[in-house]
């Protein structure tokens, strides 16, 4: 059969549009029950233990997953190995959610006396709410599609499209219902890019010490120039003997200065620096520190301790290394 790209992205289409129908076509039949199984994802002090064969288990992996990451302890367990051992992963203080487009899997169906004996609730996803695990199930939420993209009808697509939204909204719910924030997220993906820009502080990344360029408003200009060749940041603070930071020289500032034709030798910093310059506390986010640059449209931002003495400085270079920008 020859190749035929118009008949490609015509399949194209009619599968997104299809399984675009699935997913709204949930919002229909979404009520109370909903409301019961997040209620009880809610209140269990075990797990929300997530199964599913076939295609409905690789779902139910994703949900378990989505659940684990937002603030609701959740686990796979796949039905079959739950028949042969795994069944003792389950506990009285869980709740089951229990996938099954037909409901009539039977390596699922064989073990729900088992919940109903354990007194753990079983919530069930399904797109036949009359099928035998409907019947036994607390709750059912219906994930029903009118059909799938699969142009045979047969593969499952809209179905566990359907499935993965319908997830997602449980997860959503529960997050929302938990008070679950950003920096909650974060605790649990250190390693992603939202952990690096959510959990870094600047006081992390900051050089402090003596890598921090400073020199005393007296200093004359040479001492200057030495302090800011020597530690490479492009600037320098001015602060007296306790730290108090009075002001900034740039190498912007040097330019500038070197136009005026005034004679160098004779000024000091004190002469040369800008007063009341960007500074951000070293408690802060390092995001907060490539915000400030920003907006700002600075290099070189100078951190204060928590009794507003200089503590350490950054630059951009800085928050590129701690991959925060």
């Amino acid at each position: 059969m020859p190749f035929d790209p118009a008949q490609v992205l015509r399949l194209a289409h009619d599968t997104l549009d299809i399984e675009a129908a699935a997913v709204l076509g949930l919002k229909r039949r979404l009520g109370d029950g909903f409301a019961v199984a997040v209620e009880l994802m809610l209140q269990v002090t075990g797990r929300v233990v997530v199964m599913g064969m076939g295609k409905s288990g690789h779902v139910g992996r994703k949900i378990a997953a989505t659940l684990a990451s937002t603030g609701t302890p959740a686990m796979f367990v796949h039905p079959a190995e739950a028949s042969h051992g795994d069944l003792g992963m389950i506990k009285a203080a869980d709740v089951v959610l229990a996938i099954s487009n037909s409901g009539e899997s039977d390596e699922l169906i064989a073990i729900v006396p088992l919940f109903k004996r354990l007194g753990v609730p079983l919530v069930a996803m399904t797109g036949h709410t009359d099928s035998t695990l409907a019947r036994h199930a607390d709750v059912v939420l219906d994930s029903g599609v009118e059909k799938e993209a699969c142009p045979l009808n047969l593969a499952p697509t809209a179905s566990t499209t359907a499935q993965l939204a319908l997830g997602d909204a449980l997860a959503v719910a529960l997050l929302d219902a938990r008070g679950f924030k950003a920096e909650d997220f974060a605790r649990s993906h250190p390693g992603g890019a939202l952990g690096r820009r959510l959990l870094t502080r600047v006081a992390d990344i900051m050089r402090s010490g003596g890598d921090v360029p400073r020199v005393p408003p007296e200093a004359d200009f040479s001492h200057l120039m030495r302090e800011m060749t020597r530690k490479g940041l492009g600037a320098s603070a001015i602060a007296d003997a306790e730290g108090t930071l009075l002001g900034i020289f740039t190498d912007g500032d040097l330019r500038r200065l070197v136009e005026t034709g005034r004679d160098l030798r004779a000024l000091t910093a004190r002469d040369v620096m800008h007063a009341n310059p960007r500074a951000i506390r070293d408690d802060a986010l390092a995001a907060e520190a490539a915000e400030a640059m920003e907006k700002h449209r600075v290099n070189v931002l100078l951190v204060l301790d928590a009794q507003e003495r200089l503590t350490g400085a950054l630059n951009s270079n800085d928050l590129m290394r701690a991959k925060v920008i």
